[in-house]
């Protein structure tokens, strides 16, 4: 697209009510020259099919948005492709709405890469933390690309624990490139702009609207080959992007929790839906069979199991504490241990990962 084919596009997209579709039909109405849609009178506009609010707004462009975005532009890593670059995502072009254009900032070869998405709740367990912590990290020292939503809980660990692979990580967000939401992740940003990529479709200066974050959750599907849900309560944002998974025709993956965490209900009735059960990342691996054999041959996942480092006694204390939430009083008629020898132990086993404290001073295992 020539350079003021694009600023005309550019200018069009600011026009609300104006999605892809739109846009495709209004450049073949005027042979691809979008430059001269603003040259148009209200009349032939009205024949391109535009409403009049829409002439209103192309009749008045927004000039300092352009110059804005011009202007964003013209720093190292920063992007805006357009639905007929050759740097748009394929696997995103096969869905049905995808974008007209994306603002990209940080490295754009990772959009051509094979990419797995994990989201889950904002408020997650501990528990659910170190998971999605976890199953980034190894699925990305496979190779695959870890995407998700800068949002905070599963989200952001998601993407931390790719980066701590030195592995690669986008980042769909649902404001403009320019507004960091939340602001907790300010650093995480950064971090992914200079490691990674961060995408949204919406313009610069586009704050956190909560209708937004439902419509980028459908660009996180569409760019993964498959979904991987952590931690959701049954009104989890993350089932929307789950059910969009599906309806692209991606594979769904939900890990499975306690029945008394509600954290868990979301993901439980993804695998009654149908989702994919798994329990470490090789199951994910494994599940996608031959499209991404040639990843995991190249860098197997190795996945340990730390409970083998245990002394007998805390292994039995760890037997002993189950998936479910007990009591310290529990413990101690399982254990046979004194209130102070089960506390210490206790503080042992959480330090290094192997329970998590839960409400009403109980504790879980997570490992």
């Amino acid at each position: 697209m020539q350079s003021s084919q694009f600023h005309g596009f550019l200018k069009l997209s600011y026009v609300s009510g104006l999605g892809r579709v739109s846009l495709q039909r209004l450049g073949n109405y005027f042979n691809g020259n979008f430059s001269q849609v603003f040259d148009s009178s209200h009349s032939q506009l009205l024949k391109a099919g535009l409403t009049g609010n829409q002439i209103t707004q192309i009749q008045n462009p927004d000039a300092n948005q352009l110059e804005r975005e011009l202007e964003w532009l013209e720093h190292p890593g920063n992007h805006i492709i357009c639905y007929d670059d050759q740097h748009y995502p394929a696997l995103l072009k096969q869905t049905i709405n995808y974008p007209p254009l994306l603002y990209a900032s940080g490295n754009i070869d990772l959009l051509a890469t094979p990419q797995v998405a994990i989201v889950g709740s904002r408020h997650c367990s501990s528990g659910g933390a170190k998971t999605a912590f976890g199953f980034a990290s190894l699925l990305s020292r496979s190779g695959l690309t870890i995407t998700s939503g800068m949002a905070s809980g599963i989200d952001a660990q998601a993407h931390k624990g790719a980066l701590s692979s030195n592995g690669q990580t986008i980042a769909v967000t649902g404001t403009g490139l320019d507004r960091i939401y939340p602001s907790s992740n300010r650093q995480l940003a950064y971090d992914i702009h200079k490691h990674g990529l961060l995408v949204s479709e919406f313009p610069l200066g586009t704050g956190p609207r909560s209708e937004n974050f439902p419509r980028r959750n459908r660009i996180i599907s569409g760019l993964c080959v498959a979904t991987l849900v952590v931690e959701a309560t049954k009104r989890s944002g993350s089932l929307i992007t789950a059910q969009q998974a599906a309806e692209q025709g991606r594979e769904v993956f939900a890990i499975p929790g306690s029945i008394h965490n509600p954290q868990s209900r979301g993901c439980h009735q993804l695998i009654r839906d149908g989702a994919r059960l798994v329990e470490q990342a090789s199951d994910i691996i494994e599940e996608l069979g031959s499209l991404l054999g040639f990843i995991a041959e190249q860098q197997p996942i190795k996945e340990t199991d730390k409970t083998s480092t245990l002394d007998p006694e805390s292994q039995r204390l760890l037997d002993a504490i189950g998936y479910d939430p007990v009591s310290s009083d529990t413990l101690v008629e399982r254990s046979g241990l004194t209130i102070d020898k089960l506390s210490s132990m206790l503080v042992l086993l959480e330090l290094n990962d192997f329970i998590q404290s839960a409400p009403g001073g109980c504790y879980v295992r997570i490992k």
